[in-house]
């Protein structure tokens, strides 16, 4: 464990910011964690690095959370209980857990990061979020270096939101996650339309958990820009679920927008295409912009700073805001 100085944090964010880390270090096991916890404090953790925007450099000391390892836990009839390590990466899991047989995590096939961030985040896509299979996390209390595990209601998980990110913020770091998968009976969602689409168009109609993976890494890939050619975190803001008074209202002057019924009273509408509709897709601003093929997602086209980034969220937001009268909530955490 050797503390580094003076490191450029650019390969370890997704968004690929270059700024400094005055000082850093790797962390690849719990034993080396709890001794650096010992002597120090004051820290950033770094995993995926998928879901931040770096604004400055980094004063505090920059953990680089390294820790891998799956460990098949227990299996009843129709379930398996899986853990893995805080470092191992998440779309990696993923089609581990797939090539075992083990369902619940397919529609949540290649989004960015690593496993211990998806508990932060309660990441979701396509009618899926990480909180319905998630059994329970285990993390190291930065004040006292002592274990805890928290259930899945410990969590209090939310819509793109969890206690990590709210009262627990930066008093814990997570180390591993456990998830209740099936093995043998899964329950497929295909209903989102991309899906179904996908799945049609390659002739399937009872498709299995691995097609379902595939059909969802196709369709993100016809989506969203990968990290290693452009710059991004994936979805930017979190989609507005508006009530129906609202909602009508809008679809009123655009009867063909788009949305996704969450309850009798709340109407979630998509976030990109309320920026669509702003005219902001395919825009570009100097080195950052609006990707071309999916307006939620803002990207670097090289050499954009966290600033400029962020300056572009705030003028996206002030045009929804002034076009819909609705409050769009950045996804991302912005780090100052």
């Amino acid at each position: 464990m050797k503390i580094q100085h003076n490191i450029s944090l650019k390969q370890y964010n997704t968004f690929g910011i270059d700024v400094n880390a005055e000082r850093f270090v790797e962390i690849t096991s719990v034993m080396a964690l709890k001794t650096l916890l010992a002597t120090e404090k004051d820290l950033f953790i770094i995993s995926g690095g998928s879901n931040m925007l770096l604004l400055s450099d980094i004063k505090k000391l920059v953990v680089l959370l390294n820790i891998e390892g799956i460990i098949i836990q227990e299996t009843q009839d129709n379930d398996v209980f899986v853990t893995a390590n805080a470092g191992e990466n998440w779309h990696d899991f993923v089609l581990w857990c797939i090539d075992q047989n083990y369902g619940g995590l397919e529609n949540l096939s290649l989004i960015p990061g690593n496993v211990g961030s998806c508990p932060i985040q309660n990441i979701g896509a396509y009618g899926v979020e990480v909180k319905d299979t998630i059994h329970q996390v285990t993390a190291v209390e930065i004040a006292t270096g002592k274990t805890r595990i928290f259930s899945n209601e410990d969590c209090d998980f939310g819509y793109r939101n969890s206690i990590f990110k709210n009262e627990l913020k930066g008093a814990y770091i997570i180390t591993t996650v456990s998830f209740k998968l099936t093995k043998t009976t899964h329950q497929i969602h295909d209903g989102y339309g991309a899906i179904q689409a996908a799945l049609k168009e390659n002739n399937i109609t009872e498709p299995s958990i691995k097609d379902v993976s595939k059909a969802v890494i196709a369709i993100r890939t016809s989506k969203l820009p990968d990290p290693k050619d452009i710059g991004n975190s994936g979805s930017f803001f979190k989609n507005p679920v508006v009530n129906t008074a609202v909602f009508e209202k809008i679809q009123g002057n655009y009867p063909s927008m788009p949305f996704y019924k969450v309850s009798d009273d709340n109407i979630k509408i998509p976030a990109g295409w309320l920026i669509e509709t702003c005219g902001f897709k395919g825009k570009r601003y100097g080195d950052t912009g609006v990707h071309k093929n999916q307006a939620l997602v803002l990207v670097n086209y090289g050499n954009a700073t966290g600033k400029e980034i962020y300056a572009l969220a705030e003028k996206i937001q002030t045009s929804v805001l002034k076009t819909f009268d609705i409050s769009l909530d950045i996804e991302v955490n912005i780090v100052r």
